[in-house]
């Protein structure tokens, strides 16, 4: 039996857990983009997220609490975007990210077929950073700006 945390498809009952981990505007646009609006009902949070084609995921751990969300979506022919990567602040510094990003990246692959995995961070955030480029992510500075660096990971 497997007893490492799992990624499925986020269900409408897990939006209220995420919800719960966004508790202000800078949160909220570092996390989703200035596009999502600050605060936002929990039940909103499906179609505020939605994009097209995007599947949105959880990580669930051995009890089945959700512990991470992500998305990811085809950008086009080649390249699928991750986005909209969490973890719960109760889960973090414990190896979750990883195990989220490894997962998602797998997952990823095998629905689309991409070639390129791309994704954006914050240049201040050090722990994401140095994360994606343990996974094998690079800098794309052309697709970047001052505060927000594009990565891509390729197959």
């Amino acid at each position: 039996m497997n007893m490492s945390p799992l990624l499925r498809s986020a269900l409408p009952d897990d939006y209220s857990v995420i919800a719960t981990w966004i508790n202000n505007v800078q949160t909220c646009a570092r996390w989703a983009g200035p596009q999502l609006p600050y605060p936002f009902s929990s039940a909103d949070l499906p179609a505020l997220l939605a994009k097209p084609q995007a599947q949105d995921l959880v990580l669930v751990d051995v009890n089945k609490h959700v512990i991470g969300f992500a998305q990811f979506w085809q950008r086009d022919q080649r390249r699928t975007h991750l986005g909209r990567i969490i973890v719960s602040p109760a889960a973090r510094g414990l190896g979750y990210g990883r195990l989220l990003c490894e997962q998602l990246m797998r997952y990823a692959i095998a629905e689309t077929g991409s070639l390129v995995l791309s994704l954006r961070v914050y240049r201040d955030n050090e722990g994401a950073l140095h994360l994606y480029r343990q996974l094998g992510f690079v800098a794309v500075e052309t697709d970047s700006n001052e505060e927000v660096l594009a990565m891509e990971y390729k197959v």
